[in-house]
């Protein structure tokens, strides 16, 4: 998951996977004497019940809110065109790991943004890096077979899924002038409660909905995180791809004596998720 202090990265992958693979078996003669036809019967390449996929994905979200950074206070809204032209280093990336009904994951991004402005003779620059991480369980609780099967050749399924886990959020601000610089971090952790649901439209389309509500006061006053996915799915070698294409939103409203973090990102994400 994460936001940025403006930003985003971009990424795209593959990802591909093996179906089922049939046995034939040639009919054998004996010398001269014809033995009686076989039928062929299909044999199906067993589902292992856990998995591992990783998702690179750019989120390229804009800003919208109030923040107070460094005692300057100041309304927010900012473009994603604009944080990209400072964009120095950015990186997003979701990693889950399932077995039966259960799995885990996390959701990581990274972003660092500078400029530099000339005052006078004097250069002045503003720096900021923030972090964004997720780590959440999850367990399908309710399942409903669609008829037919997936490219995959997994059922296709309508499920529901709670989630629960903690959302961390790292900021920090810096700006210099010469020998003279003045920082500022701040960190804060929030728990969170949710649900994901699957929808498999088609063999090879599916609709991916997420939405959590976290803080509590615990860390921020409130965080609310929310994302529709549709993915297409398609072989490659070898591997099980889904390119997803969708939207996501998530408000913090983070309080600590001068700081404030009370901001909306949201914004259109692309990516693609690789199954192993």
């Amino acid at each position: 998951m994460i936001f940025t202090f403006a930003s985003s990265r971009a990424f795209t992958a593959l990802i591909f996977a093996g179906l089922a693979t049939f046995t034939v078996a040639a009919p054998s003669r004996a010398a001269d004497v014809p033995e009686p036809k076989k039928t062929l019967m299909p044999t199906f390449v067993a589902q292992k019940d856990w998995s591992l996929t990783v998702t690179p994905y750019l989120w390229a979200a804009s800003l919208n809110g109030n923040a107070a950074v460094l005692g300057i206070r100041r309304h927010v809204d900012v473009p994603f065109r604009d944080t990209l032209k400072d964009l120095d280093f950015g990186f997003m990336g979701n990693v889950e790991y399932r077995q039966g009904p259960a799995g885990a994951y996390l959701d990581a991004q990274y972003v660092k943004v500078s400029n530099n402005a000339h005052v006078g003779p004097f250069k002045i620059g503003v720096g900021m890096r923030s972090a964004l991480v997720n780590v959440g369980f999850f367990y399908r609780v309710y399942e409903a077979g669609l008829g037919g099967n997936t490219v995959f050749g997994t059922p296709r399924v309508f499920a529901i899924e709670p989630t629960a886990g903690m959302r961390w959020t790292s900021m920090m601000a810096r700006v210099h002038l010469g020998l003279f610089h003045v920082s500022e971090r701040q960190s804060w952790v929030d728990p969170f409660v949710g649900a994901r649901l699957s929808y498999d439209l088609t063999d090879r389309w599916n609709l991916f909905v997420e939405s959590d509500v976290g803080g509590f006061g615990a860390g921020s006053r409130l965080s609310v995180n929310a994302q529709a996915v549709l993915g297409y799915r398609l072989l490659l070698a070898g591997y099980q791809t889904t390119l997803r294409v969708g939207y996501r939103v998530l408000k913090q409203d983070y309080r600590d004596g001068g700081f404030l973090w009370n901001v909306t990102q949201h914004g259109p994400l692309i990516g693609a998720s690789i199954r192993f």
